[in-house]
């Protein structure tokens, strides 16, 4: 009897140590350099502005036919949006699909404005989910953590450590394996998504956590997933969890 709650001891410890945070976990930006630090610190200074000072006001614009705005269900998003992001992707309350930030917002459109959905990395869609990110940044990510999420962690898990395109490498052989070494010029991150919606010096505007992915797929000559893919949003979650009570940095800005 004791042999066999030892061992189940020992494999819950290894669960838990698969998914347990390491603790030399850095967000992207304590790898760059003094003059990008000061560009995301100061919101005068920082580019992603522009698109959040756009989402305040596509918050505030009635739309659809329904004739109704984000503002007129929710209110004032600095009270009522707050830590939303910070648990994002999470389970939809009535289909149960996971779904991401992106997501949930134009479901929001299409159930309470009966408006469009946005199109991905379009710049409204953008604009509007820096704008209730941004009112998170400061609070830990906390994503859920149930039953109905296990599958998607699993998933995301399998994505990140998966060899892909004709270069056969997978996310976890860079920014676990490498990390703090360089590509390029460039320190290799740790892949914690702190900040996305995120400004980038090398797009010259702002784009999603899933671009992002997308360009490391392309760029391991592999064929990218299409946005809103459950793959893609497992992997978010995944990546999500993996950065679990690291601070919301939205809007941020990378090199």
């Amino acid at each position: 009897m004791r042999r066999a709650l030892l061992a189940a001891g020992i494999l819950a410890s290894a669960a838990w140590a698969q998914d347990a945070p390491p603790p030399d976990r850095r967000s992207g930006y304590e790898d760059m350099g003094r003059e990008t630090r000061a560009m995301q610190d100061d919101d005068t200074a920082n580019p992603a502005t522009f698109w959040v000072l756009d989402g305040e006001a596509s918050w505030k614009k009635k739309a659809g036919a329904a004739d109704k705005a984000c503002a007129e269900c929710h209110g004032d998003a600095a009270s009522t949006m707050k830590g939303v992001a910070a648990r994002y992707p999470a389970p939809d309350a009535k289909t149960g699909k996971l779904v991401n930030l992106e997501q949930r917002i134009n479901a929001c459109r299409v159930e309470r404005q009966e408006a469009k959905p946005l199109p991905y990395e379009s710049r409204e869609l953008l604009a509007l989910t820096s704008f209730v990110a941004k009112q998170s940044r400061g609070l830990p990510i906390d994503v859920p953590n149930s039953q109905a999420t296990k599958r998607a962690l699993e998933n995301g898990r399998a994505l990140y450590k998966r060899k892909i395109g004709q270069i056969d490498l997978s996310c976890a052989q860079c920014h676990d394996q490498n990390a703090g070494r360089h590509l390029a010029g460039n320190v290799i991150p740790q892949a914690h998504p702190t900040g996305y919606p995120l400004y980038r010096l090398e797009w010259q505007g702002v784009g999603s956590l899933q671009r992002r992915l997308r360009n490391c797929m392309s760029g391991l000559r592999a064929e990218a997933y299409e946005y809103g893919s459950q793959e893609l949003v497992d992997l978010e979650y995944y990546l999500m969890w993996r950065a679990r009570g690291m601070k919301v940095e939205t809007p941020a800005v990378r090199p």
